[in-house]
């Protein structure tokens, strides 16, 4: 098994955050991982990408021509990124800043609105964390209790106020990816 997964999105989106707790993740479960952060000079408001791969066996290339998976956050990384997606596949796309619907009928459609969900989680600004729970709860990359510690290990004792509130919206996230009915 090797899943490839893009995470697209504004610079202060929390993509490369989100990216590095899926990861985590994928190491504590003893897997092969492979993260690729991408931004522009502008980071913040410019456009931020990360690509992760997770394996059972020895990663190959780290070059992704192809997606299983793609998060997308925005509109520029939807025009970029839901072409990119593999048939079968699945697209997480955040209905709070995306309206436009992908071109494409190959693929899984994920629509979450992941700025409300963060919001009702605590926190409007861990959008990325809610689309990442969207994923995990959809396609079960890694299992939900080995987010919640990679968020622990990355937050640590600098950041332990915002353990909770993270895992509430990757909890969120995680429902509505368990829960949304494709039609």
């Amino acid at each position: 098994m090797e899943l490839s997964t893009i995470i697209a999105g504004f610079g202060g989106q929390g993509i490369l955050f989100a990216g590095k707790v899926l990861a985590e993740a994928g190491l504590l479960e003893g897997r092969e991982v492979l993260w690729i952060p991408s931004y522009g000079p502008e980071m913040r408001g410019g456009t931020a990408s990360c690509t992760v791969i997770i394996a059972d066996k020895m990663i190959g290339s780290p070059i992704v021509d192809r997606a299983d998976h793609a998060v997308v956050l925005n509109p520029p990384s939807m025009a970029k990124y839901a072409p990119v997606v593999a048939p079968d596949g699945l697209l997480v796309v955040n209905t709070t800043l995306i309206e436009a619907e992908p071109d494409r009928q190959d693929i899984e459609l994920l629509e979450v609105p992941c700025t409300a969900l963060a919001k009702s989680a605590g926190d409007d600004k861990l959008v990325s964390v809610v689309a990442l729970g969207a994923l995990v709860g959809r396609r079960r990359l890694v299992e939900p209790e080995t987010v919640h510690r990679a968020l622990a290990i990355i937050l640590g004792d600098r950041h332990a106020d915002m353990i909770t509130l993270d895992t509430a919206a990757f909890n969120a996230g995680y429902e509505a990816g368990l829960e949304q009915v494709i039609a």
